[in-house]
């Protein structure tokens, strides 16, 4: 596919067209491993390669991440009072147009997708799609047997909102594993809440079939091939 080279890397970076052409004016941008100064070339986006500042471009119009969102750290491509889960993204995977698919809680933590594929993102979180999202969730006693049979049955929210039928299992004196294909705010939090516990921490660890990549600490990033992301339209 040819393209303009300055529209090009502006695409795939987080710099404006006139940032572009003052990195190309400062010889920062090869083409090909030769240096080039003309923002109005013509490339093949899947057989030349670019690179700024040593760093090779992608020539893929859709990008995929998995990041393992730590606490404190909200999910949102920018915030005036909090660090967002672009701000801890290297600076060598930013591009334009890149946001969390989704939301985690500030406190929550685990598995989320930051894309620039907006039709993937709806498609995810669609209620239509039925995609399933695993939880852990800590609480603040043992959990008791009778949570699976609430959570089959569709628990109801403190204001009256009923939540569809889920899946909860107990995981030990502390833990549950929980299992629900909606998004509601706090959602989880609420559901334990009306059962009469207090959820002390919360992580996702899978969507669909897309589980954490259990290697990934805190905060760390990795790409996902096209395939991998469609993992998460799978159900286990």
């Amino acid at each position: 596919m040819k393209e303009r080279l300055d529209k090009f890397i502006s695409s795939r970076t987080v710099l404006s067209r006139k940032e572009v052409q003052r990195a190309l004016k400062d010889k920062r941008v090869l083409v090909n491993g030769m240096l080039t100064r003309s923002g109005d070339d013509k490339i093949d986006t899947e057989i030349d390669v670019i690179t700024l500042d040593g760093q090779a471009l992608s020539g893929e119009t859709r990008v995929y991440y998995m990041m393992n969102k730590p606490a404190g750290v909200v999910s949102a491509t920018e915030d005036r009072d909090e660090r967002t889960v672009l701000d801890i993204l290297p600076a060598e995977l930013m591009r334009k147009g890149l946001f969390p698919a989704g939301r985690l809680d500030k406190d929550t933590t685990g598995l989320l997708i930051i894309t620039d594929d907006g039709e993937y993102a709806h498609r995810m979180l669609s209620p239509k799609k039925h995609v399933t999202k695993r939880y852990i969730a800590t609480l603040d006693k043992a959990p008791g047997s009778e949570i699976a049979e609430r959570f089959a049955q569709g628990v109801t929210l403190g204001d009256g909102t009923v939540c569809k039928s889920g899946r909860a299992e107990p995981l030990d004196d502390s833990r549950a594993a929980v299992e629900i294909s909606e998004g509601k705010y706090h959602q989880v939090k609420r559901m334990f809440a009306a059962l009469g516990y207090h959820v002390t921490a919360l992580e996702r660890v899978r969507i669909g079939a897309l589980t954490l990549d259990e290697a990934l600490k805190p905060g760390e990033v990795k790409k996902l091939t096209s395939e991998e992301a469609q993992k998460v339209f799978d159900q286990i």
